[in-house]
């Protein structure tokens, strides 16, 4: 009988894998770490455009809802009603220019959302009317949009039990299409739109109001630092105001207005 033939290697070990050399390693590892980094960058920076912004604040307009350095977010999503505080770019001449920062990694940073936005050419106030409301001063200097007269003690800016007046310069307006009315808590601090109502060099009462479309969003919460920690809600008082009647006017009419805050 013939002897039956082995197939060459049938009783060999298969060969053992061969093990990645070092650099291999290295180098996987540093694809995987930058993937994962453009990842939470584009994470961020869709999160910094579409969902919420941080913004710090820089001075005392709004106290004592929000303090100097306050860091808050702002929801870009769900509107804005009267009585919230709005995050808006500065809509022509509201702010000195200030020199803006050089620093490309804090920009960029910045930009994608990882630090508050230090920004000097945005502003932060209280929405006091919205497009077509009538707001006026009365005669005792509080604010009625409406026909509703504001309780404003919530929120107003106090020190040693005294609160700032709602207004000290009589005013009566109807805001136009598309445009806001905006003022600080701070009153005595705040350079907002009543102060701009009496400059009639060139449109009348013009400068005095927000274009809509220049809002980043509404402020949602405090996140820093951690003893300020809160969130937002509308004063009670602006659930009593009912919605303009009528269309909003293509222009701001100006019953009565003065210069000055």
């Amino acid at each position: 009988m013939d002897a039956t033939t082995q197939p060459t290697g049938a009783n060999e070990s298969p060969a053992a894998p061969q093990r990645p050399s070092f650099g291999r390693r290295v180098l996987g590892w540093l694809t995987e770490g930058v993937l994962i980094l453009v990842g939470a960058i584009v994470i961020a920076t869709l999160l910094r455009t579409f969902v919420g912004q941080m913004f710090v604040i820089p001075s005392g307009s709004m106290e004592n809802t929000l303090k100097h350095s306050d860091r808050v977010l702002v929801a870009k999503f769900g509107g804005f009603q009267r009585g919230d505080v709005v995050v808006f770019q500065d809509p022509g001449g509201w702010l000195r220019p200030q020199p803006e920062s050089t620093n490309p990694v804090k920009i960029a940073l910045e930009f994608v959302g990882i630090l508050p936005n230090s920004g000097t050419q945005h502003l932060i106030k209280r929405v006091i009317g919205m497009p077509g409301d009538h707001v006026r001063t009365t005669d005792d200097f509080r604010l009625e949009v409406n026909g509703v007269v504001l309780d404003e003690s919530a929120y107003l800016y106090a020190a040693d039990g005294v609160q700032v007046a709602p207004a000290t310069v009589p005013f009566d307006i109807v805001v136009p299409a598309d445009r806001i009315f905006v003022m600080g808590d701070h009153r005595n601090q705040s350079n907002d739109s009543r102060c701009r109502l009496g400059d009639v060099s060139q449109n009348p009462g013009e400068r005095a109001f927000v274009p809509v479309e220049k809002v980043v969003g509404s402020a949602v919460a405090i996140v820093s630092p951690l003893d300020r920690l809160s969130t937002f809600n509308l004063p009670a008082t602006y659930e009593q105001v009912p919605a303009a009647t009528g269309t909003a006017p293509e222009k701001p009419v100006l019953t009565h207005v003065e210069p000055g805050c």
